[in-house]
């Protein structure tokens, strides 16, 4: 009987241990309950209300900004990423600035930076969802620069990423 117990003190601290590398891993100390709940559950709708509201004042498919916001950051909005980009859609301090987003790293300012911003490249490359990702990634001039998706296989891996979420967010609704 001693021995059945030991062992499943063992296999719970084995399994507690397991549980909580996940939590340590993503808190980078910062103690990010949002991402826990995203990385445990997957369910990412808490940032959705926000993101339809700000796609229909834009007039943009949420699920294409939520696929973008899974590629660049995996809906954690204390990401910052090595080049310096930050938040859920990754804005650059000075696309943030750009687009009046003053505190970057709050999931609401962030979200409709990210999407003011997105609407703008649609609109310089003539609602070309290719070239206006290619843009989001590379960078507008770049995009420009090429006249087509810069050969840069960041960047072609960046679209086929954002592009599959893409597609399985719309078989979804």
């Amino acid at each position: 009987m001693r021995v059945k117990i030991m062992q499943y003190r063992i296999i719970f601290i084995f399994c507690a241990v397991l549980y909580f590398i996940p939590f340590i891993i993503l808190s980078n100390g910062s103690g990010n309950v949002f991402t826990w709940i995203i990385y445990l559950t997957g369910d990412t709708s808490i940032y959705d209300p926000h993101i339809k509201s700000v796609c229909s004042e834009y007039g943009l498919d949420h699920r294409l900004v939520k696929a973008l916001i899974r590629a660049e950051s995996r809906f954690d909005h204390h990401a910052i990423s090595p080049q310096g980009a930050i938040g859920l859609m990754q804005l650059m301090p000075s696309t943030a600035r750009d687009m009046g987003v003053k505190d970057p790293f709050d999931p609401e300012e962030n979200i409709k930076g990210g999407v003011r911003y997105l609407k703008y490249l649609l609109k310089r490359f003539n609602n070309d969802v290719t070239l206006a990702l290619a843009a989001y990634n590379a960078g507008p001039e770049t995009v420009k620069r090429y006249g087509s998706v810069p050969p840069y296989n960041e960047t072609k891996e960046y679209l086929k990423k954002v592009l599959e979420f893409y597609s399985q967010y719309k078989r979804k609704t």
